[in-house]
Parts: C-alpha cells; structure tokens; sequence
C-alpha cells in the first residue's frame, strides 16, 4: 500500500481537497491529512478522518503521540507528498525553509521522495513576482508544481490562480509515485 501525506492550507478550495482524499483513499493509498491552521477555517479535520479513515494532523505540539516525533515519523513513512490546495503562504515559507507548522515542519523533514504542489490564489497573488520566484526556486529542488487554472475565482477576478483539475492533480501524484 502507498502512503501518502496530503498538506491542505486556507484557501476557499480546501473544500476540493476533501475530494482528493477520497480519491486517492479507494485507489488503495494510506491517505494522512495535515491541516493549516488556516484550512481549518474551511474545513474540519472530521470530514478528512471520515474520507481517510486515518488521524488527521493539525498542529506539531499534539501531545498525543509520545513514543514518536510525529512530523519525522510522517516524512519517513510517506512514498509522497501533495499539497493541495497551496497557498502562496506554504510555498514562501517551504522556500524559505521556515518550520513553523505541522505541514511545513513535516515537508523539511521529506528526504528523497516527490513532493507535489497545487497552489491555489487570486490571480495577483500567483503572479507576484516574489511567489514566482519562490515557485522557481523550489522547482530547482525537485519539488514538482501542478500548475492552477484560469476560472472565476471566489473573489470574483477572472484569472490564473484556481486549483488544477482534480483528475490532474491524481493522474501528477500517481505519476510521480509510479514513474
């Protein structure tokens, strides 16, 4: 079976990611969900523990794990990892190497396995040029992008910045997984 770690952060499409989970839960994968603080402000941990049938990860100081470090034990176990929805905010601190959540600390502590990335943002944001630089400079790790979409976003713009296509998103996962 393969295990995978599905980073959900705080934008409007974290309702997608729901989604997402259960897709790659009935294609046999070991589906572990790590939420923002800001993902929980669209959507519960419940609905992700319902789809995955799995604990779901919020914040690095739970204290109910005591025999293991559970952001090392996450990355090690991991065959991949897909953030999606990305918020301009991940990608900057992943860039950055800042540590300072569930997520993040868990994604430095991935070694030599793919970590796929969807962001989602308003156009404005995706085309800041520090994002863009950001993006760049994380592509030049290895770290793989699936690019969003032109749609309506939800502050009403029409533009880049809407999260990729469900199908695509799964079909980028299970090629990186499966090469």
């Amino acid at each position: 079976m393969k295990s995978m770690i599905l980073g959900v952060t705080g934008s409007i499409a974290a309702y997608k990611a729901a989604d997402l989970a259960h897709r790659f839960y009935k294609q046999g994968y070991e589906v572990e969900v790590i939420l923002t603080n800001g993902a929980t402000k669209f959507i519960t941990p419940l609905t992700f523990r319902s789809l995955t049938q799995n604990r779901v990860y919020t914040d690095v100081f739970q204290d109910d794990f005591p025999h293991e470090i559970k952001h090392i034990s996450l990355a090690t176990k991991a065959d991949v990892v897909l953030i999606a929805p990305a918020t301009a905010n991940i990608i900057g601190k992943i860039a950055s190497g800042i540590a300072d959540d569930m997520l993040s600390t868990t994604v430095m502590a991935v070694k030599n396995k793919p970590v796929l990335i969807a962001p989602a943002m308003n156009t404005n944001m995706w085309e800041n040029s520090i994002v863009q630089d950001n993006i760049a400079k994380l592509k030049k790790y290895g770290y793989q992008f699936i690019e969003p979409k032109e749609s309506l976003l939800a502050c009403g713009t029409l533009g880049k910045g809407a999260l990729a296509d469900l199908d695509d998103i799964c079909n980028a996962v299970n090629a990186a997984v499966n090469p």
